[in-house]
């Protein structure tokens, strides 16, 4: 449950804000960010997924103005840890709005990867979705008070 004020408060933000999600997949897509795009690229996800009918690995997905880091909620084994600075477009889709996805240019390969989880309600998708624009905004702040004086 968040409270009324939580855009407001950013202490918890610079330590991370956690979310248990489920992970749903990933799919390479051309564009770094647009509506559309991610649209698409989640419908292929989710159709992709519920071919598959395995079980969705449960992930804690923690958000702070350094990016955001997937860790198994199992295992507590670290999954991915993906910078801020390689984070193109986060969205919740419209029509399937427990999914809250993130494009990010993958480390390895360069590729622009949308990576899709699935959120037990709503609200939580969009909670996920308004952390990691208020993670950029941070990130876009402190970036800038550290060059303002050179």
């Amino acid at each position: 449950e968040l409270p009324e004020s939580w855009a407001d408060m950013q202490e918890p933000l610079l330590e991370g804000m956690c979310f248990t999600l489920k992970y749903l997949g990933m799919t390479l897509v051309e564009k770094p960010k647009g509506e559309d795009m991610a649209a698409a690229a989640i419908r292929r996800i989710v159709a992709t997924a519920r071919v598959g009918a395995r079980k969705f690995q449960k992930v804690i997905l923690t958000v702070s103005p350094r990016g955001i880091s997937l860790q198994d909620a199992d295992t507590k084994e670290m999954v991915e840890n993906v910078s801020i600075y390689r984070i193109s477009y986060c969205t919740t889709d419209k029509l399937q709005n427990k999914v809250f996805a993130y494009v990010a240019q993958s480390q390895e390969s360069g590729a622009l990867e949308c990576h899709a989880f699935l959120s037990p309600k709503k609200k939580i998708a969009q909670a996920v979705t308004l952390t990691v624009a208020q993670a950029f905004q941070m990130a876009l702040d402190l970036w800038e008070a550290t060059h303002a004086g050179k």
